[in-house]
């Protein structure tokens, strides 16, 4: 055999080592969905989970009075009461298959709202509700970041479809946990509207394995004054929950 023929010998060895190697390094990286469904179930989506939620509104340095909420969650259904201040007390909401709806005492019936309207300051209803961003977004990777000297993936969210809270995101989750700890967000026309920075703090058990669980989401207003919106989850518990909680028929009881 000539050197030239061990030189091609070799050549072909090396390339079919590298198309072997090739395949295993690609799939050692989770894929965006599983990142997202990952960072989906720290924000909320198990199959049955209690919290309250405080929402409270900074602006320049003065507060508004919390505004409570019971949350009661199965997948991405939710259903919530307010618990203070006491003018709104007993004002429900309700979220099923990505429709909602409000009821106060004394209204005949349920009204249906957006999961944009807005619930106090920077907070939106969709806000507090669970995060489904890994069945209704597209996902774009973009160039990898760090937040607060953590290594994340970053994504670029595009909504599937009109009802999610938000068209477009920029979205960074931790590349070692797969938390989402920080997000911006941008209306259709690309203009970034709100920003937001995730703490996770509370845990819970799942599968008999302690995982932490949200516990603040700090929102800023790019557009008007500065204003800072924290949303408080306290006392996460993993719980059935019944039908009867999702079920509109039932929703004014």
């Amino acid at each position: 055999m000539t050197n030239s023929q061990h030189g091609v010998n070799a050549l072909q060895a090396a390339l079919l080592m590298l198309s072997l190697l090739l395949p295993m390094r690609a799939g050692a990286d989770p894929s965006a969905a599983a990142i997202l469904r990952d960072a989906d179930q720290a924000r909320g989506n198990v199959s049955g989970l209690a919290w309250q939620v405080t929402i409270e509104t900074v602006s320049d340095e003065r507060s508004t009075d919390a505004l409570v909420y019971d949350m009661k969650v199965r997948g991405f259904n939710v259903a919530g009461m307010s618990l203070a201040p006491p003018k709104y007390r007993g004002n429900k909401i309700l979220m099923v298959n990505n429709n909602m709806w409000f009821y106060k005492p004394g209204l005949s019936k349920p009204v249906p709202i957006s999961m944009r309207q807005k619930l106090m300051g920077e907070a939106s209803y969709g806000d507090i509700a669970s995060t489904n961003y890994a069945e209704h977004y597209s996902a774009t990777a973009l160039p990898d970041a760090d937040v607060n000297g953590e290594p994340c993936y970053v994504f670029e969210l595009t909504a599937k479809a009109e009802k999610v809270t938000y068209d477009r995101i920029t979205y960074w989750v931790t590349k070692r946990r797969h938390l989402g700890v920080r997000a911006e967000y941008f209306t259709v026309s690309g203009k970034k509207f709100k920003s937001a920075t995730m703490d996770y703090g509370n845990t819970i058990t799942l599968d008999g394995k302690a995982q932490p669980f949200l516990s603040r989401i700090t929102l800023h207003g790019e557009l008007l004054d500065g204003a800072v919106t924290y949303l408080q989850l306290r006392s996460p518990r993993i719980a059935p929950m019944p039908d009867y909680l999702f079920d509109l028929n039932l929703f004014m009881r």
